[in-house]
């Protein structure tokens, strides 16, 4: 047993002591070991590393509920914990929607702990932002390397108890020249697998490539998407399409059983390995098949969203998911079967999974990525943002001309819908996002039509 499912177990006894028989409780305390290696002006600037130990319970007490955290893992912080949640239960409203408590059930394997990664040192993250920097030659760099690690104890008044453990690596940096920015991004299970030199040198070769860029007007424009890009689609759609709080209040454009997207796109949320194996509900998680050959077939539900519409827990539960809905943190879209070409450091702009499309493409953009992206319309996920860190021109499948950054609004689902999709990247890569456990995994997209509404100058 861990240190961790320790604590949750203590703390449900000190419940049912403290509440009574009658009281329905879930706790999950939760260590956090996050290590973090920034680089500014190609050197590195800040080291930092955090250990926390967190304890989450949630109470159900007399038809009203409310929930109390605490980082004090004594006895005294304990009891304390459990003291107050019980007090603000009692001044909470009644709560109709309260849905139970996960039965005892059992986890799905996880695998691929790696105990490298969880123990990585300052020294190996400095190791590869080193490479990273020299492999930009010159060019002025910044970024970060980062590991985690996650353990956790689950248990509940219900019987049921779980634990498990996650560790994550991921590196994101950028180079500049002249005022042109390349981006290069990787998140994954192994430190092993971050090769800073390769992504300093893509960095580098899309900085570049990037001067004197062309100003091109507003339009619909022809593009291939790179990963890079595609992780903000994926970020949107699973923020406010697949989330099943929106599904269930009808502010999603989601519809079970319907052909929404070109037959192209299968989405999946792969969750193990990359968290921990259970929500903060306890609920098991598992690989979630959310689109399947264009059929929508699943939005992700805590089990308050599930009980909303007669569904089952998917296993998205988190500590603001009944407020903002439960939704999919480790999207993965399915790559293309056709090879096409494998780009290196000295291949230009154009990443390997984008290579072969781009060759393909008559006339349109190549986009490295997005950001500041906006929702103007929830129900169907119409999106106003910017392009950055890269942005080409391509004419019979060659880039011409660097371009300028461009705003765009367009709907993500419109823009993935029947027939929109020419073809997908053979190279799907896992890129980390903000926040740790949260990775999207994509190939580059090549895609019919995308909404040009202006450049960034004005």
């Amino acid at each position: 047993m861990s240190a961790e499912s320790d604590i949750a177990g203590r703390v449900v006894e000190l419940t049912r002591g403290l509440a009574g028989a009658g009281a329905e409780a879930e706790v999950l305390a939760g260590h956090s070991a996050e290590a973090l290696t920034r680089f500014a002006n190609s050197a590195i600037h800040q080291n930092v590393a955090d250990a926390t130990t967190t304890v989450r319970l949630r109470l159900h007490l007399d038809g009203r509920t409310a929930s109390g955290s605490t980082t004090l893992t004594d006895a005294d912080g304990l009891q304390s914990l459990v003291e107050r949640t019980i007090a603000a239960s009692r001044l909470s409203p009644p709560d109709a929607a309260w849905s139970g408590l996960t039965p005892p059930t059992a986890l799905r394997p996880a695998g691929g702990f790696d105990e490298a990664t969880a123990a990585a040192t300052p020294k190996e993250r400095a190791e590869r932002v080193r490479d990273f920097v020299q492999a930009a030659g010159g060019l002025e760099t910044a970024g970060f390397c980062r590991t985690t690690y996650l353990s956790g104890g689950f248990a509940n008044t219900a019987g049921h108890s779980v634990e498990g453990r996650a560790a994550e690596a991921a590196m994101d940096g950028i180079a500049r020249l002249d005022g042109a920015d390349g981006v290069s991004r990787l998140a994954g299970g192994r430190l092993a697998d971050i090769d800073g030199a390769t992504l300093g040198a893509r960095a580098a070769a899309k900085a570049r490539a990037g001067g004197r860029p062309i100003e091109l007007p507003p339009g619909r424009y022809e593009v291939v998407l790179e990963p890079t890009a595609v992780a903000d689609l994926l970020d949107n759609l699973a923020t406010f399409g697949f989330n099943g709080k929106a599904f269930a209040q009808q502010q999603s454009f989601a519809e079970l059983g319907a052909r929404q997207f070109d037959e192209a796109i299968t989405i999946v949320d792969r969750p193990l390995g990359a968290t921990l194996p259970f929500d903060l509900e306890g609920t098991p998680r598992d690989a979630l098949t959310l689109v399947r050959a264009g059929i929508t077939t699943a939005v992700s539900h805590d089990r308050t969203s599930a009980a909303e519409i007669g569904a089952a827990s998917t296993g998205h539960a988190s500590a603001a998911s009944r407020s903002w809905g439960p939704m999919a943190t480790n999207l993965s879209l399915a790559p293309g079967p056709d090879p096409g070409a494998v780009a290196g450091p000295g291949d230009g702009p154009t990443a390997a999974s984008a290579r072969a499309l781009v060759a393909r493409m008559r006339r349109g953009l190549l986009i490295t990525d997005f950001w500041y992206t906006r929702v103007l319309d929830q129900r169907s996920l119409v999106i106003t943002g910017l392009t950055r860190n890269g942005v080409w021109l391509v004419e019979d499948g060659e880039v011409t001309a660097a371009v300028g950054n461009m705003r765009f609004t367009q709907s993500y689902p419109q823009a993935l819908g029947p027939g929109t999709v020419l073809g997908l990247g053979a190279e799907a890569v896992s890129l980390p996002d903000r926040w740790s456990g949260v990775r999207y995994t994509a190939p580059a997209l090549h895609l019919k039509s995308w909404n040009i509404t202006g450049n960034a100058s004005g």
